[in-house]
């Protein structure tokens, strides 16, 4: 079984920084794109950023210039590293790995004074 462990969730104070981290286990054979995704109470889910496997990377518009994606080197993982934090950004935070789609547990961002 294919399995995506999170961690690195947690409180933070707004203006502060948290560093996302997601590795998968199990047999994976053709992963290309690994994503973080978000959805916030009363929203829909959004794409946070993504990165290929040739390490080009896109983000929203919303987190752009203050998160940061990136790929492990050796290992199927992915980093989401937050700056600047906004109460805002507050969701609970899923990564993905496609193809073929695989899913994290989610992790929950609470960004608070």
């Amino acid at each position: 079984q294919v399995q995506l462990v999170e961690s690195g969730g947690g409180l933070v104070q707004p203006g502060g920084s948290l560093t996302l981290s997601c590795a998968a286990s199990g047999s994976i054979f053709s992963m290309n794109t690994m994503g973080w995704y978000r959805q916030a109470p009363g929203k829909q889910r959004e794409l946070v950023a993504s990165i290929t496997s040739s390490r080009s990377t896109n983000y929203a518009d919303s987190v752009k210039g203050r998160f940061t994606i990136s790929r492990g080197n050796a290992k199927n993982t992915v980093y989401l590293q937050m700056n600047s934090l906004k109460p805002e950004d507050t969701a609970v935070y899923y990564c993905n790995f496609y193809p073929p789609d695989y899913w994290g547990q989610g992790t929950q961002v609470t960004v608070s004074s």
